[in-house]
């Protein structure tokens, strides 16, 4: 096990997972408005096992997508970070960034503020020459979030794993190259 990165920002920690997590990330990952992106809601159990990949990832590697805290309150809000991408996508192997923000943090700025914490992370801790993200068409607002960090649209593609057809399967894909 390496030693875990925890980026901090003057609001916020992204830091490794606590099992105090569990509850309200499953509240999260339940919350149609959360979800309205995403193939279906998440179950109690399909939360925890989200959580578990991300804390494995974390103990391999030092980073992956972090557990979001509220320095003023210690309030868990969500996730940001950086992971590498599964090896089916069409763009692998990569390293993405990524979030998920429970409802009442939507709009602070707090997305794209962790967001710009990990991408730091990524080009001058760990020396990445690219990052990319990727959502569905209609996400005008995590796509906003991707255009704010300075990621530029390059590709769609179809996500793998969903059916022909599926509502959700094309998705737009973003990158940002490391600046010299």
């Amino acid at each position: 096990m390496v030693t875990p990165i925890q980026p901090k920002t003057e609001r916020l920690l992204l830091r490794q997972w606590r099992d105090s997590d569990r509850e309200p990330f499953s509240a999260m990952n339940s919350d149609p408005r959360v979800m309205e992106f995403f193939p279906a809601l998440l179950s109690r159990a399909e939360s925890d096992a989200g959580i578990d990949r991300q804390i494995a990832h974390i103990e391999k590697y030092g980073w992956g997508f972090w557990a979001l805290e509220r320095l003023e309150d210690q309030q868990f809000m969500g996730f940001v970070g950086i992971k590498h991408v599964t090896d089916d996508m069409p763009f692998a192997p990569a390293v993405e960034i990524g979030w998920r923000l429970a409802a009442p943090y939507w709009g602070k700025g707090y997305a794209t503020e962790a967001a710009n914490a990990a991408l730091r992370v990524g080009f001058e801790q760990l020396g990445l020459d690219a990052i990319v993200s990727f959502t569905v068409p209609g996400n005008f607002r995590s796509r906003a979030v991707m255009e704010k960090l300075g990621l530029q649209q390059c590709d769609n593609f179809s996500r793998p794993g969903l059916p022909q057809g599926h509502p959700m399967q094309e998705h737009v894909l973003y990158r940002i190259q490391r600046r010299m």
